[in-house]
């Protein structure tokens, strides 16, 4: 029994050396590199979509030169290439870490847009790419984070050049939610839960209200308060669907 642990020692001994020098000789490699060879080198690599070595690169080269000047360029090139290899899990931490160590940073707005993005790429899901999905079925929680995080940014630095396309990204994605939302009112009303349904449809109207689900959560409204024997707030709801969808197909059938 002794003799078998000591050669499991002995085995574990090597293991670890071994490990030890393949670690030493990764990080050997940038000895003769000065900061700015480290951070081309990232570049380089995330350019050649080789991102886990390029995270390599602009970590090292932060662990090299943590108050230097190229610091934080090491931490953006990092968040960008986790980004990249769809490595949300660190990129989001990334992210929040750069806007905490520089909250004044003049590309702090850049965190704040990849975040955004980091988000809305969870949004999408990953099954989502290969499989056939409602949009309204996927968790609309990634959504909402994404939608947050790029109306700090529109909202705190309204001339960043990703102001633009966060805004155009918080249109599709305050549809998506609202979609979301509407899916759950029409499944509660199929169920009879018509307060829960009542609730949802609101909250659409309310918060969405310039998307396009804003009719049929008009609609679910009118069905859920005539079921929940409100009257004067179904007639409300009607109103308000009749004066802005006049057309609208639910106007007749709620008529």
């Amino acid at each position: 029994m002794y003799k078998e642990m000591k050669k499991l020692a002995s085995c574990l001994l090597v293991t670890l050396i071994l490990s030890g020098c393949h670690s030493t000789s990764k990080d050997e490699r940038y000895n003769s590199m000065s900061a700015n060879e480290i951070y081309q080198q990232g570049v380089k690599n995330t350019n050649k979509k080789r991102f886990k070595p390029a995270v390599e690169d602009f970590e090292a080269l932060e662990a090299r030169y943590p108050f230097g000047d190229y610091a934080d360029k090491a931490q953006l090139g990092s968040i960008y290439a986790l980004y990249l290899n769809e490595d949300y899990a660190q990129a989001l931490p990334a992210t929040d870490r750069f806007i905490r160590m520089y909250p004044r940073h003049p590309h702090v707005d850049y965190a704040y847009y990849m975040k955004g993005l980091i988000h809305f790429s969870e949004a999408m899901g990953f099954f989502s790419k290969y499989l056939p999905m409602e949009r309204a079925e996927r968790d609309p929680t990634p959504a909402k984070k994404s939608l947050a995080s790029f109306d700090h940014l529109v909202t705190h630095y309204p001339n960043s050049v990703y102001a633009n396309n966060a805004k155009q990204r918080m249109v599709y994605l305050r549809n998506l939610i609202a979609e979301n939302e509407l899916f759950v009112a029409r499944f509660n009303l199929k169920k009879g839960a018509y307060l829960a349904a009542a609730n949802r449809a609101n909250y659409i109207v309310v918060h969405f209200d310039k998307s396009p689900q804003i009719e049929e959560a008009l609609a679910i409204m009118v069905q859920a308060y005539r079921r929940l024997e409100r009257p004067e707030l179904a007639q409300d709801a009607y109103t308000v669907l009749k004066q802005n969808f006049p057309q609208s197909e639910f106007v007749q059938k709620l008529a």
